[in-house]
Parts: structure tokens; sequence; C-alpha cells
């Protein structure tokens, strides 16, 4: 998730390991343990694109590199607390701060490489957003009580709240799921894959991908707590498959190596964008979750197959898009909406 959650995060957790007079430097400890995993975004290269989205949420949030990741971080905190606080209780709250970061990460549908080395897949559980100002939310509370009233009881209430609130994620991707699946039965699809996960900042408004016969289906779905789900129906787009739709490129060559690693990173579900032959896309992600418009993808120059595919965004603020994002949220009718 964002830096800002996953300090908070870090910091409850250490909070709840503390008694009454540390309360205040494990704060400062959880919170510092829990943002340093991402300090991988720092890995990257002016020669390999690639690097950058590769390296993210890889080693640093694995469960192996947990109590190394804790050891990094305590001995930074101790440079600067040596003198209030013993080596010992320095590296436990820096391990109960580190020790979520990768959970927490693997729990959004952007993922992270929880199991490495044993294993290079990418876990992502789709249970919440990258960012949710609910969760942040109620992590913030419990920091904040804590703090004022030197209770590690408030941070493990608010540890509790927020697992209840993650809870509720897996019943919403449950049902976002079945509902994804019966659209499929009653297009007459039969489902190689399916893949639903919350759009950003919401548990309600979800995107549904699902692979069937060389095509991924995308539609956005509206799961209300209270409420019947809503279908506003999709695209549909041709999967990528590079014998197919690159022949001529050699399976030896850099490019087709960057969109072999693309692709890993994407989990499968890259297609071409129509609109722009030369660009493979990430399809899990887009601006509007029933669209096939990409936030993010790379530009293939074919005729250059020894140079590297540029990594490009294409996130779209415009007013419009917004607009109709929040008609999605509420349920609205979009032609109404225009």
């Amino acid at each position: 998730m964002d830096l800002f959650t996953q300090g908070l995060l870090g910091a409850s957790m250490a909070q709840s390991g503390a008694k009454h007079e540390e309360t205040r430097m494990a704060t400062g400890i959880g919170f510092f343990a829990g943002i340093i995993a991402d300090a991988d975004i720092l890995i990257q290269s002016e020669n390999d694109p690639l690097l950058n989205i590769e390296f993210h949420r890889h080693f640093t949030h694995s469960l192996f590199f947990i109590p190394i990741g804790a050891l990094i971080a305590a001995a930074l905190a101790w440079l600067f607390i040596r003198k209030r606080l013993t080596f010992k209780r320095i590296y436990l709250f820096a391990l109960l701060g580190y020790c979520l970061s990768g959970v927490l990460d693997a729990l959004t549908s952007y993922g992270t490489h929880l199991f490495w080395p044993i294993s290079d897949s990418r876990l992502s559980l789709n249970m919440i957003s990258v960012i949710d100002p609910v969760f942040t939310l109620i992590l913030l509370i419990a920091v904040i009580v804590a703090v004022r009233k030197y209770s590690r009881t408030a941070a493990r209430a608010g540890l509790l709240v927020a697992g209840l609130y993650l809870s509720f994620g897996w019943m919403q991707l449950q049902r976002a799921e079945g509902v994804a699946e019966t659209l499929a039965a009653e297009r007459g699809h039969a489902v190689e894959r399916l893949l639903a996960k919350p759009t950003l900042g919401n548990l309600v408004l979800w995107r549904s991908i699902y692979q069937s016969d060389g095509w991924l289906y995308v539609d956005a779905l509206r799961i209300g707590p209270f409420s019947d789900a809503q279908v506003y129906p999709g695209g549909k787009i041709a999967l990528f498959d590079m014998a197919r739709d690159m022949p001529d490129l050699s399976a030896s060559s850099v490019l087709a190596e960057d969109i072999r690693r693309f692709t890993h990173f994407s989990d499968g579900l890259v297609a071409l964008w129509p609109e722009r032959p030369e660009i493979l896309i990430d399809v899990r992600y887009s601006n509007l979750p029933m669209t096939l418009s990409p936030l993010w993808g790379i530009e293939m120059d074919t005729t250059q197959p020894d140079r590297h595919a540029q990594y490009s965004l294409y996130r779209d603020g415009s007013n419009e898009t917004r607009q109709t994002f929040i008609a999605l949220l509420m349920g609205r009718d979009l032609e109404t909406n225009h």
C-alpha cells in the first residue's frame, strides 16, 4: 500500500508490544521500519526501464527477508536513540514494524514477492486497493490514541478493527467473483481464468477480468454492502501471444525478454492496445474499471529488437474520467450522468 499506511501499520504493530513508557519511541521505530521495505523503489536503471517495476515489492517484501529488514531498520534507529533504548528493544519494535509490510502489499491488487526466493510468483490477493482511506483512517486514529494515552490496548484495538475491515474486503471479493462468474455464464463463456480487484480507494467498485477462448473480457461491478450488484459491461481484447502477434521477433532478443518480464509482472494478463498496437498493456489496470484504456504499458519498436522496451504511464486525470468514476461508485446510470 502507500507509504503512509505502511508506516501506520508498522507503528501500530510496534505500539502493541511496547511498555507504557516506550510507546512513543516504539511508534517512531515501527513507523520507520514499516516503510523501509519500500526502499526497493530506488532500484532503477537508465539503461533498463523495466528494472524498477521488476524489483519494486520484491525481495525486501519477502517473509524470509523480515529479520534482515528489521535488523537494518534497528541499526539505523540505534544510531539516533541508543541512549534511550537497548538495541534488543529497538530490534523488537523494528521487527514488529517490519513484519507485515510484505503481507499488507500481498493483500492488494498490486501484490508482492512474498515467498521469494522459494517462489518468484507475485502474490496478489485483491482484498484491498493500494490506497484505501478507510483502512488508513482506522490505523491513524489508533496510532494517535495510543500515543496520547500511552496505551498499547488502543493499538491492538486498531489492529483488530483494521483486520475486520480486511475481512470485509475478502467478503466483497467473493461477491465480485461470483457476479463475474454469473456474468460469464450468461454470455455462454467458458472461464479459463478470472480476476476481480477493487478500484482505487474503495471496496464497492470492482474491475473484473476473465479469460475465455483467447480473449480477455473486462467489466465494472458495483458491489454495494447492502444492495444487489450492478454490472457496467465493458469491452474485450485479444490476449497477447508472442508467436502469433510477433512471429518475426527473435525469442533471444532484448525486446522479447522485456516482453516476457512485463508479462510476468502483469500476471500474464497482457494485450496489444488496439489504439496503439505498438504498446503492450497490463489489462489488470485501467483509468476506468470497464474500459481498456491502460494505466501503463511498454512501447515496443520491433525494428530495433536489441533495444529495451520503454515503460510508460497513461493516467487520465481529466474531469470527465473523475465524474464517470464517481457515477460508477454511486451506482448511477452512466447515460443519465452524461
